[in-house]
């Protein structure tokens, strides 16, 4: 049975990454010759629009991303319910996050059009994604195959958008819309193949809503937070410096973040088989959770430690001169990596001992050492300081908050024993 179950993690891991992959390098390619057409500003102005997205997409998912999969697992009888429920909640957050953010950008760029049309086109996209919550039906199934194939159609179509445009030589704003171009492309195909694969009819529960709330509510606060210190830099940077030091911050994000998919597929993959471990074998279930952590770790150390000592050569290589300001951001952040996706694995833990209600003491502390840290080192600095700030909260967040939060402070104990590799 293990070794049946441990070839459904080998199978659903590898359809997930045959599909990142290749659309890894789809983006890579695209986004090349994008960033190069834009230059660093340009570039800058369409991350500030997706850092306000980016910022609310806690308010707009209400959580419900991180625990779904355990619902869908324990709900089999009713997945339908469970998924409309989940849609149409994060549909109202949706829509109502967008007004706020064009509430907010009214005032805070007063006056400057060409980013108040910015952010309104990425807002469609932040809608659009809500159809996204099929793929946690796919993967509790252990079906990413089905997910991995519609993402990499969607993703191919998009380039081809934005090939279009680069043809045609279209303004800024264009771009700006990529991104709903490839949610509604995985909006529509994701909702055939749920039907085609014999998902249940879906319905809406105002009881059930409640009853997700109750649970999912706890990773809005956390959620919240972990935007505080991913986007808020951005923002920050855009206000302070310009838009161009916010475009080699971003393509030094963008760099970094290249090959993550792997680890975000590892993730997906041991979600579902360790929230069954809990069920039936105490002493499995704690060896999953370590083993993931060790993984994620020691494979984001090797690829950072590569990324920081050839990161001259890759923006020279990659993006051209005009952006060689972007290597002293890159051989910094890139380190956070291994710290940002312990958390991401420590999910599946939280979960499956509730303990979400702890979260937002990690989170809060590590969102108030960011901005701080963000505040001194911006301007001192410029883009390396905003990348250092994000480093040292990765680390807080990940290793050194938890050991001050009761409930997490066994989770934490886990990490370290898998760092050292102790009972994998």
């Amino acid at each position: 049975m293990r070794v049946w179950v441990q070839n459904r993690i080998v199978k659903n891991t590898g359809w997930l990454i045959y599909g990142k992959t290749a659309q890894m390098l789809i983006n890579l390619l695209v986004g090349l010759l994008t960033a190069r057409y834009l230059g660093p500003s340009n570039y800058g102005l369409i991350s500030y629009g997706a850092a306000y997205t980016g910022f609310f997409f806690s308010l707009c998912t209400l959580g419900i991303n991180t625990v779904l999969v355990k619902e869908l697992l324990d709900q089999e009888k009713t997945q339908g319910q469970t998924l409309g429920t989940a849609l149409l909640l994060q549909a109202v957050s949706s829509v109502v996050s967008a007004l706020v953010i064009l509430s907010i950008v009214c005032v805070a760029d007063r006056g400057d059009l060409t980013v108040l049309k910015v952010v309104s086109l990425t807002n469609i996209g932040m809608i659009l994604q809500v159809f996204g919550l099929f793929n946690q039906w796919f993967q509790s199934r252990l079906q990413s195959k089905v997910s991995a194939v519609i993402s990499l159609i969607a993703y191919a179509v998009m380039a081809g958008y934005k090939v279009f445009l680069l043809v045609l030589g279209k303004s800024v704003e264009w771009f700006a819309f990529a991104g709903a171009v490839d949610h509604l492309c995985v909006a529509v195909l994701l909702c055939g193949a749920y039907r085609r694969y014999g998902g249940q009819r879906l319905s809406f529960s105002a009881r059930y809503a409640r009853s997700l709330l109750k649970k999912s509510c706890h990773f809005i606060l956390p959620g919240l937070m972990v935007a505080v210190y991913s986007q808020t830099d951005k923002i920050m940077l855009k206000q302070m410096l310009g838009e161009a030091e916010t475009g080699y911050y971003t393509t030094a994000i963008s760099l970094c973040n290249v090959w993550c998919f792997v680890l975000s597929a590892m993730i997906d993959s041991f979600y579902p088989v360790i929230a069954q471990a809990h069920k039936t074998d105490k002493g499995l279930y704690r060896r999953r959770n370590k083993q993931l952590y060790a993984a994620v770790f020691y494979l984001s150390i090797l690829v950072s430690g590569l990324i920081s000592l050839l990161a001259g050569p890759i923006v020279r290589i990659l993006y051209g001169e005009t952006y060689l300001p972007t290597v002293a951001p890159l051989r910094i952040i890139t380190w956070y990596t291994a710290f940002s996706y312990l958390g991401v694995a420590r999910n599946a833990w939280v979960v499956c001992e509730n303990r979400q209600r702890w979260l937002k003491w990690v989170y809060l502390i590590s969102a108030v050492c960011n901005v701080a840290l963000n505040l001194v080192w911006i301007p001192a600095f410029g883009a390396a300081g905003a990348a250092l700030a994000s480093l040292v909260s990765q680390v807080v967040t990940a290793l050194i908050a938890p050991l001050f939060v009761a409930g997490l402070r066994e989770n934490t104990v886990l990490m370290l024993e898998a760092i050292s590799l102790r009972g994998l």
